[in-house]
């Protein structure tokens, strides 16, 4: 088999965790595996090297912090080759430029255009371990880019698609994807298995298990995840195209998730013609403002309130630029609110049920939750709630749906 692992910071955080990740690759090679292995910087070395850039100045050359922010993860993939080639098993670590992983020159957060594969196939077929430095890549002009942060996830799917591996396996601090935050929820349970669609959703809605962008080119290109732990042994939970057909039927959703980091914007008495929408909306996508639930009201006298969040980061630019958007067409007020949540339960089990988001907005109102607003899609609902009720309706929701039992039974 070919086998694409990723190890994250965590995973890699010393060298006796380096060690660790040495002894698995090692147990996978002895069974005749071939292995391309990708790994993050070690645990909390990105930010320290933000936090010198950031020292120098508030607003580093993106160019020159993507050259600063690489060196991180070519330090991991070299310690672990070094520790590979003294247990004799032989490596070679590579660094985005010499694999040529080709993004376009976005810095800070590139995309993949292509990658090339004779390299890796070429050590591949001198028997080596391939270590490749996770969350960069090269443009076309030679320029050292990055992709984001947990943009190793997203090196390792892309490298398993483009070497067609038979599986990409991530290795992280949690042993798979859970129903909730195991953090949050204590009766959560790791799920065996979860579509692409269903892990989009809940990576779109604040799951941090795997970055969003890998699981998009999951599903692209039909690539298999495993998601396992480093520390601990366990089956982990699979990341496919589809689940068993009876065990998508025994439940309605598949995971509860909740999402802090979010900020709602108000603007009010906004005049209600063709057209301005547009204007508040194309304002805040010329700035690179990711826009998530959006509500108008009913018109009344030609008036309209509309509703919008994004996230917290981007909260103050957000609300600068409609104020400005609002002096231009004649609206009242601009509200920003910080303390929101979104809570969202997920699952491709909806399409097949009735009922489900009566059953989540009663369970909210049980618990005195108010809705401040709603979104929804074929496999989840998501509402806009106070801050301070987050956790009590991930618990509540978690219960609800039967998330908590170890035997679902079909409702």
């Amino acid at each position: 088999m070919l086998v694409v692992q990723k190890y994250g910071g965590t995973s890699v955080g010393d060298l006796e965790r380096i060690r660790n990740v040495a002894k698995k690759v090692i147990s996978y090679r002895e069974k005749g595996d071939r292995l391309v292995v990708v790994v993050s910087a070690m645990a909390g070395e990105t930010d320290r090297l933000i936090s010198l850039a950031t020292s120098i100045t508030k607003s580093p050359n993106e160019r020159e912090l993507d050259v600063l922010l690489t060196t991180g993860e070519q330090v991991a993939s070299a310690l672990l080759a070094i520790t590979l080639n003294s247990m004799y098993c032989e490596a070679v670590s590579l660094q985005g430029h010499q694999v040529r992983i080709i993004t376009d020159s976005t810095h800070t957060k590139a995309r993949i255009l292509t990658i090339e594969k004779d390299r890796i196939f070429s050590e591949l077929d001198k028997g080596r371990v391939v270590v490749v430095s996770g969350f960069q890549g090269i443009d076309v002009n030679g320029n050292i880019t990055t992709l984001g942060r947990g943009g190793s996830d997203t090196t390792a799917v892309a490298l398993a698609a483009a070497l067609e591996a038979d599986v990409c396996e991530i290795y992280t601090d949690v042993d798979g994807v859970y129903t909730a935050d195991p953090n949050v929820c204590p009766r959560a349970r790791r799920l065996d298995a979860i579509t692409y669609e269903e892990m989009l959703e809940m990576a779109s809605l604040g799951a941090k298990v795997l970055q969003i962008r890998s699981v998009e080119l999951a599903k692209r290109y039909n690539v298999p995840v495993l998601v396992k732990s480093s520390f601990v042994d366990g089956p982990g939970t699979l990341v496919c195209k589809e689940v068993p057909k009876m065990a998508m039927e025994k439940v309605m959703i598949s995971g509860v998730t909740f999402n802090k980091n979010e900020a709602k914007i108000t603007i009010s008495k906004v005049p209600d013609r063709p057209g301005i929408a547009a204007k508040i909306f194309s304002a805040l996508a010329d700035s690179n403002i990711v826009v998530d639930i959006i509500v108008q009201n009913v018109s009344k006298g030609n008036y309209t309130d509309i509703t919008y969040t994004v996230a917290k980061t981007d909260a103050k630019k957000a609300y600068k630029i409609t104020e400005q958007v609002a002096k231009e067409i004649g609206a009242e007020q601009v509200i920003l609110d910080e303390n929101i949540a979104k809570v969202s339960i997920v699952g491709s089990g909806m399409m097949s049920h009735y009922g489900v988001a009566a059953k989540m907005f009663s369970t909210l109102a049980s618990e005195g939750i108010n809705i401040e607003a709603i979104t929804t899609s074929e496999i989840k609902i998501s509402c806009v709630i106070e801050a301070k009720y987050g956790e009590l309706a991930v618990q509540a929701l978690h219960k609800a749906f039967g998330l908590d039992k170890e035997d679902i039974e079909e409702e």
